[in-house]
């Protein structure tokens, strides 16, 4: 079986985050999202990608700048997005080393011909991008949603595997509980997000040395719950 191509998308805006992820794992690909340039930076530390969707226009450090740091040591390729569509922009853009520009707004379309046809222009190379985040002895395949303590195979439940593949998108964000259980396909209301406490402390029995302690599946207050690869 073809190993699906993993997408990294960064943008500051949520809900447009949110959808480009929805979107793009509909149409086949495995995706992992970054809300600015510090936090794709940590995505970056612990996994290789096939291709990386950033914004433009961002707080802190800008899709510009960020390019120009990412092809000091990578040739991962980029497709920019942003609010500027003017030729001088395009340029700027190509010439830190994007391999594709597309303005917003976009047809989702448009955005999956580009990302298509970026791939289909990449030398195929031996190694493929690692798809795997590690947690102390703990190493998670994502695309298999497996989960491994050295050799043995660590087992999860449907509802575990469930987050698991929901937390591996968003690694170092915080996810709510409200979101958990509308990802998990549950009916809203405190009842359902108490269930999803318990299906954490289960899951943490499995991951965690002292599941009283996280250190990889944290709670953030007043946020909700994290994934803290190494």
């Amino acid at each position: 079986m073809e190993s699906q191509p993993h997408l990294l998308v960064v943008d500051d805006d949520e809900r447009i985050r949110d959808l480009l992820k929805r979107f793009l794992m509909r149409n086949g690909f495995l995706v992992t999202a970054a809300r600015d340039a510090a936090h794709a930076r940590r995505v970056l530390a612990g996994l290789d990608f096939d291709l990386i969707v950033l914004d433009v226009m961002m707080p802190g450090e800008d899709g510009i700048t960020f390019t120009r740091a990412l092809r000091e040591d990578r040739q991962t390729p980029i497709l920019l997005l942003t609010a500027k569509g003017e030729t001088e922009d395009r340029i700027t853009g190509l010439e830190a080393g994007a391999d594709d520009y597309l303005a917003k707004p976009f047809e989702p379309k448009e955005l999956l011909l580009r990302i298509n046809a970026i791939l289909r222009r990449m030398p195929e190379v031996a190694e493929p991008a690692a798809k795997v985040l590690h947690l102390g002895a703990l190493r998670y395949d994502i695309e298999r949603g497996e989960m491994w303590h050295g050799e043995d195979l660590v087992r999860l439940t449907s509802t575990e595997s469930q987050l698991m593949r929901i937390f591996s998108t968003c690694p170092g964000e915080a996810v709510s509980r409200a979101r958990l259980v509308e990802e998990l396909g549950r009916d809203r209301g405190q009842a359902q997000e108490r269930a999803v406490d318990v299906q954490i402390t289960r899951l943490r029995r499995k991951m965690e040395e002292d599941p009283r302690q996280p250190r990889f599946l944290q709670t953030v207050r007043g946020a909700g719950y994290m994934l803290a690869p190494d």
